[in-house]
């Protein structure tokens, strides 16, 4: 791919794809892990207080739905991502296809404000699943970007860049959040609830209007009026680079090991605040407040393992981050108080935002430096992504189901790091050495 000299490192644009994650994070710190979850299980119950809900006909506990629900919509992202990818690196639309998916996020958190009780509880869960659809897609344009407006000895730090600013712009949000909940008849509210609903409101606004700044910045790929055959012409792209990665064997070998520990990584964020209320128990305060840890940690985590990476290498980071996160869901497992959850939460913390950011500067290096499909490469990082995460929270819910207990769901997911691991492992160390050298 002939990239543009004066794209490459340009500060202002790094700036504007760093925005992206600004805008987007609000939806992944207010929506899938602080305040919506804990809203919804205060919602989700029955009239006489029971968490066994009818939905759809179907009788299930809350929680377990909720864990279905997430897992239905990152299906539906691993189902048509690879196609419209192709569809987008043909026709040269990708920004197009993130303005798309920005939009119907955005305008689903918006509609979670009318999830007012449990006689909406259908409308709570299509909003929740549209708002993980176009958050989860919208990803896989943006993280494409990154192989086209930066040199690879820049990837780590300029990933790591960006979670952090989606670390910060959403603990802001999620400030002004409990601010107007906690302090609801100041603002006008008649109760917290509406405050709360108010909250899903604001983060739709944030997430489209600050996404925005990408969109006007970004560089469009420039690949001429392309509208014939879009649909084939997709099919044909991902075919093309299904072909080369099945050529790139340590390639192979990073996606098959990131399908596995990201299963973890993704479920631990998603139901962290479930385990805490069904499991410890732990009253509203604490599970926001842990909450914020993990966040403002989380930051500091992705610039750490960027200097580690940067001194050893990206084998050597991500390797000591699978084993901790294997320590991190033993652990979980034999917790018992709220103490020791805050300790939990800030060791997730640092590996949280290290092990994502680092996970796609990786992969970016692993790509051909040559290619043109860059939406189409990152499909399979993404679909593998959403795949992972499907397994992830179905099995964290299942194990749920059948035991009672959220620890043994805990400990299911340790197994899936241990084979992450030992498929890592397997990755040849000259190959990966040579992508990661700086």
């Amino acid at each position: 791919m002939n990239k543009s000299e004066q794209q490459l490192n340009n500060p202002r644009i790094i700036r504007a794809w760093c925005m992206f994650d600004w805008a987007n994070s609000v939806y992944s710190l207010v929506i899938t892990t602080a305040i919506f979850p804990l809203y919804y299980k205060a919602v989700a119950e029955s009239h006489k207080g029971s968490e066994i809900v009818e939905f759809l006909g179907f009788t299930i506990h809350n929680s377990v739905l909720y864990s279905y629900a997430l897992s239905f919509s990152f299906l539906i992202v691993a189902a048509m991502l690879p196609l419209l990818s192709g569809i987008a690196d043909y026709s040269g639309k990708k920004k197009a296809f993130m303005k798309f998916f920005v939009w119907l996020g955005g305008l689903s958190c918006i509609g979670l404000y009318f999830f007012t009780n449990i006689s909406r509880l259908e409308w709570g869960i299509i909003c929740s699943v549209l708002a993980s659809i176009g958050y989860s897609s919208s990803l896989v344009f943006n993280d494409a970007y990154l192989f086209e407006i930066a040199t690879r000895d820049r990837y780590d730090q300029i990933s790591a860049k960006g979670y952090s600013m989606g670390y910060y712009g959403s603990v802001i949000l999620m400030i002004i959040c409990l601010v107007l909940i906690m302090n609801f008849n100041t603002f006008g509210f008649k109760d917290e609830g509406q405050a709360t609903r108010f909250s899903f409101l604001m983060v739709g606004v944030w997430w489209i209007g600050f996404s925005f700044i990408p969109f006007s910045i970004l560089p469009d790929k420039k690949a001429g009026d392309k509208t014939d055959n879009l649909w084939s012409k997709g099919y044909e792209e991902i075919r093309k680079v299904w072909r080369n990665v099945k050529q790139q064997p340590d390639l192979k070998r990073f996606l098959l090991a990131y399908f596995f520990y990201n299963m973890g990584v993704q479920t631990v964020m998603y139901l962290a605040s479930l385990f805490g209320t069904d499991v410890l128990h732990l009253e509203e305060q604490s599970l926001i407040l842990t909450v914020l840890i993990i966040q403002l940690v989380g930051a500091l985590g992705a610039w750490v393992f960027a200097m580690v990476s940067k001194a050893r290498g990206n084998r050597f980071a991500i390797i000591t981050m699978i084993a901790i996160w294997i320590g991190i869901c033993i652990s979980a497992y034999f917790i018992m108080t709220e103490f020791q959850f805050f300790v939990l939460a800030f060791v997730v913390g640092m590996v949280m935002g290290g092990i994502q950011s680092l996970s796609r500067a990786t992969y970016s290096k692993l790509i051909p430096e040559d290619t043109e499909d860059t939406a189409s490469y990152f499909s399979f990082y993404d679909v593998i992504f959403n795949v992972s995460v499907v397994l992830g929270t179905f099995s964290y819910g299942f194990i749920n189901q059948i035991t009672g207990s959220m620890r043994y769901s805990a400990l299911g997911l340790a197994v899936f790091f241990i084979i992450g691991l030992i498929v890592f492992l397997t990755i040849k160390s000259s190959s990966l050495a040579r992508q990661v050298k700086h």
